[in-house]
């Protein structure tokens, strides 16, 4: 379903405290508060009688404007009803570095001479503006022979065949068409006890960022593949289902790519997507600054977000329309360094007022333990998309 609430994003600058004294009249440019209905700043203890509340920021340009600020919000902590206003009341708390995928080949089913061909096709968003149906490409090799007095019907030596395959993945095309890209540049290989070909998804490159303030770069992006290995050549007969036939591997996603939550591009990206909405006048990004006088922007490069999400109605019934079937909602968005002292103190004083938030985007922390050729290693990375 759209979302169509009102929104309005409140980034709290680097070692700027949450407002612990004054009014909504007092704040500085940047400094963001939590006020009472009579706009004294709130805390944990006086916000739970307030009849109502509102989060505000200073602004750098105040002509013909205030502060920013939000509408009415009512929480409620009692089980009975209290007439609070708020819909949905969640947080993500920022994790900068995505999990990539990882797909594990085994149960190998080879025979002696056979040939074997290993397709990857992988898919982004950048991926699918070069591709309609993903980056694809395959590496056929041949299995050994069989000895002298073996049988043909005896199964290869799978560590021997895995090697075979990783030599084949690493190495380019020959020429210089640029087309002839390594697959090693997006995925790395490893043989794992002789019996699993693991293969990794490498992080996304991060693209340049334009200087034009009217442009939108940032987007939610992550790269996850397929994987088919099968007997015979590789094939283009039906790009969607030829790979299934004669599957003699089995490829098993064992870690999915997620997105990253909470950079400091995603919080640029909303504060572009929501200035027109809390803008009083001039709200169009022109290319030329001196254009943008209303545009402020409080996020630091290389920080990452936790953000607050508050959804609430119109405080006031009588403020509807009658015959109003969707009345228009609002949202407020509260972007505070992750692991800031002025994290903990916001969401003190916001589940003062309305209960605990609920955060269910926890960090991935992947532990493997591989073996390539003779040598043991285990590794441990904390994965904070």
């Amino acid at each position: 379903m759209a979302d169509f609430s009102l929104t309005t994003l409140f980034v709290v600058p680097k070692d700027v405290t949450i407002a612990d004294s004054g009014s909504t009249q007092d704040l500085t440019a940047g400094k963001v508060g939590v006020f009472l209905n009579t706009y004294a700043f709130a805390t944990a203890a006086n916000i739970t009688t307030a009849p109502y509340w509102y989060i505000a920021q200073g602004r750098i340009n105040t002509y013909l404007q205030g502060t920013k600020r939000s509408d009415k919000i009512k929480g409620c902590l009692a089980t009975a009803f209290c007439n609070s206003n708020i819909t949905e009341w969640y947080k993500v708390t920022g994790c900068g570095t995505p999990a990539v995928q990882i797909t594990d080949v085994d149960q190998w089913n080879v025979k002696c001479g056979d040939i074997v061909t290993l397709t990857l096709r992988a898919h982004s968003s950048y991926l699918q503006t070069l591709y309609f149906n993903g980056f694809t490409r395959s590496v056929t090799v041949q299995a050994p022979c069989c000895e002298c007095d073996g049988s043909p019907c005896d199964t290869v030596d799978t560590n021997a065949l895995i090697n075979q395959l990783i030599v084949k993945l690493r190495t380019a095309a020959p020429g210089i068409n640029p087309d002839n890209i390594s697959l090693n540049q997006f995925y790395t290989f490893e043989n794992v006890g002789g019996t699993i070909l693991r293969i990794t998804g490498k992080p996304l490159t991060v693209y340049g960022q334009p200087c034009d303030v009217a442009a939108f770069p940032w987007e939610y992006d992550r790269m996850w593949f397929y994987t088919f290995v099968y007997s015979g050549p590789a094939t283009t007969a039906d790009f969607i289902v030829a790979d299934n036939c004669n599957i003699v591997a089995e490829a098993t996603v064992i870690q999915r790519a997620s997105y990253p939550t909470g950079s400091s591009g995603e919080m640029k990206q909303l504060e572009k997507n929501y200035y027109s909405y809390q803008a009083g006048y001039l709200k169009h990004l022109y290319r030329i600054a001196g254009y943008n006088p209303n545009f402020e922007s409080w996020v630091t490069d290389g920080e990452i977000y936790t953000t607050f999400y508050i959804r609430f109605n119109e405080l006031d019934k009588s403020a509807y329309n009658w015959g109003d079937y969707i009345p228009l909602d609002q949202m407020v968005i509260i972007a505070v360094i992750t692991g800031s002292t002025e994290e903990g103190d916001l969401e003190a004083i916001l589940e003062a007022a309305n209960g605990l938030f609920v955060d269910d985007n926890a960090c991935i922390t992947t532990t493997s333990t591989t073996t390539i050729s003779s040598t043991t290693s285990t590794t441990t990375t904390l994965m904070r998309p």
